[in-house]
């Protein structure tokens, strides 16, 4: 997501006034792209691709694709052949959605009217609908203090678990050590994970609760109580990492004009660019061990906690299953926030959508990630967005050569001890060193998405992979093979009541958060007749506009 904000700090430059030395640098990067031959270029949204179904082989893993695309308020059930077979739809936009054994939709859909919070995947609300879209709950979680955002995770005792930011004011933030330099004016944002049990019709009982500013330290202010060595406790979260999530200082201009161009929400502020430190993103569950794993994008790195505390011994160092309360159980990708490694042994790179794979599929118990934005060493451009040139074009293109990130699915066995208890070693970063099985395009510039996507393990060992910020979703098998392909044609431009974009898509028209398969057995399907509705959802058919006259082209060193 970080990439998506210097997207929208680079578009700007091109619309509102900037420092001269940006102006200079923008312009030297464009031209620069502009030596390239267009072979050399690579689509960063893919908008005049072909949409719908592109591939299906016999390989193909029968059953259904359930999606909801980005700036609609509609969920999607699809076959095989591209057809959409059911559909539930509401007044609100749709953030993420579960299809529930007894046929029942559960969706963590964007409120109307939340404060405070602006970053990707603002929620605020749940609701569960019937097979005939028939609405049975809807509990709203938005306040100025607190919002659920981005994941949901139904759990089997029929609770749900959610992700919810916390704002914490900068007195507060200051007080438990984090850096000043690192906390804007509108105070942070970090976050907690609760299990809220339904009440029909609209309420909801917290009934568990984790935050993670319960388990912090920190190695800059001797003085205050959660002082000590980071790499001599990687059970805690150290409060002054460096976010992936930073944003560069803004103009109110600046972020003005993002909320007009959809690369920001209605609530971004001058103040608040920042506050999002760790801005989680997935959340799964393992009920054979009763623990929760979450993904950190600010952190690069997922974590899993236990869930068997007692909501006070959540807040401590001791109970429950595993006997260290709400500490970290386990950690990956980033050894440098607990003080053990250096950028060569980073392996995540703001990363979407872990999962525990479930018992009695391939893998079970182990976890599986879609590695967002993997670095080049040989990058020779500041980010992926400083060399597009002329920023007027939707089309976003940069060279493959000289910038070449790209995106990898992952899945790795999880190192325990004879008690099942994780290994966590006393010293070097916490294993394993390499994922045991991993899925890259051939060539890896071609499979890449910066922001958003997900991954998700099939009974046959298969894996569906959304590359969210394209629309595309794919299968491929254990060796890598490539067995059927769909690309989203939809994108219904919906509009919040003042105008603004429910999410921040920017460019990106047929983005996707993430798409979930279900086989033809599953439970929900009972009893039901799956065939494609009449008539089939309207495509949104991109076209490119005209390119810009030669009087409007932007004069050397500076904008038009």
């Amino acid at each position: 997501m970080k990439q998506f904000y210097l997207l929208s700090t680079l578009l700007l430059c091109a619309l509102v006034s900037c420092k001269k030395e940006h102006k200079e640098d923008s312009m030297a990067a464009a031209l620069e792209v502009r030596q390239w031959k267009p072979t050399d270029l690579r689509s960063l949204n893919h908008l005049t691709e072909k949409r719908g179904l592109t591939l299906k082989t016999d390989e193909a893993t029968p059953g259904y694709i359930m999606f909801h695309p980005s700036e609609g308020t509609q969920t999607y059930l699809m076959d095989l052949d591209g057809n959409i077979v059911h559909s539930w739809s509401s007044e609100l936009n749709c953030m993420d959605s579960y299809l529930l054994k007894n046929g029942h939709l559960l969706r963590l859909e964007r409120d109307m009217d939340f404060p405070t919070f602006d970053a990707g995947g603002q929620a605020g609300r749940l609701r569960e609908y019937d097979w005939d879209g028939n609405m049975l709950w809807d509990f709203e979680y938005a306040t100025e203090k607190q919002l659920t955002h981005h994941d949901i995770e139904p759990l089997p005792n029929g609770n749900i678990l959610a992700i919810s930011y916390e704002v914490k004011t900068p007195e507060e933030a200051i007080a438990a050590g984090r850096d000043p330099e690192l906390v804007p004016k509108a105070g942070i944002w970090p976050d907690k994970i609760i299990e809220i049990k339904p009440i029909l019709p609209d309420k909801g009982e917290i009934v568990w609760e984790w935050h993670m500013w319960d388990h912090l330290v920190q190695d800059q202010f001797p003085e205050k109580a959660n002082y000590g060595n980071i790499s001599e406790n990687p059970r805690k979260i150290n409060i002054n990492v460096a976010s992936r999530e930073a944003t560069p200082p803004m103009t109110q201009e600046q972020v003005d004009q993002m909320i007009q161009m959809g690369n920001a929400t209605s609530n971004a502020t001058v103040d608040n660019r920042g506050s999002d430190i760790t801005h989680t993103n997935a959340v799964s569950y393992n009920p054979e061990k009763d623990q929760i794993v979450f993904s950190v994008p600010g952190y690069s790195e997922v974590m899993i906690i236990d869930h068997s505390t007692t909501t006070e011994e959540a807040k401590g160092s001791s109970g429950g299953k595993w006997g260290h309360g709400g500490d970290l159980l386990y950690r990956w990708g980033n050894p440098q926030n607990y003080g053990r490694g250096t950028e060569a042994d980073e392996m995540l790179f703001g990363q979407h959508d872990v999962k525990f794979i479930p018992a009695g599929l391939p893998g079970a118990g182990h976890l599986m990630v879609y590695d967002n934005d993997i670095l080049n060493p040989d990058n020779k451009f500041p980010s992926m967005f400083a060399a597009l040139g002329d920023s007027r074009s939707p089309e976003l293109q940069i060279p493959v050569g000289d910038f070449g990130n790209y995106s990898a699915v992952y899945e790795w066995a999880l190192p325990v001890d004879a008690s099942g208890a994780y290994i966590l070693p006393d010293d070097g970063p916490i294993g394993p060193e390499e994922p045991s099985w991993s899925y890259m395009a051939p060539d890896k510039y071609s499979f890449y998405s910066a922001f958003i996507s997900g991954a998700h393990r099939m009974n046959n060992g298969h894996t569906l992979i959304t590359e969210g910020m394209t629309g595309r979703f794919f299968e491929v098998t254990p060796d890598g093979k490539k067995v059927w392909e769909y690309w989203n044609p939809y994108n219904f431009h919906y509009r919040m009541p003042d105008g603004t974009h429910p999410q921040p898509i920017g460019p990106f028209f047929y983005g996707q958060f993430r798409a979930t398969p279900y086989p033809l057995d599953y439970p929900a399907f009972s009893g039901k007749t799956l065939t494609p509705i009449s008539p089939q959802p309207e495509p949104f058919i991109f076209k490119m506009p005209p390119a810009p006259e030669e009087k409007d082209m932007p004069e050397e060193g500076g904008s038009k």
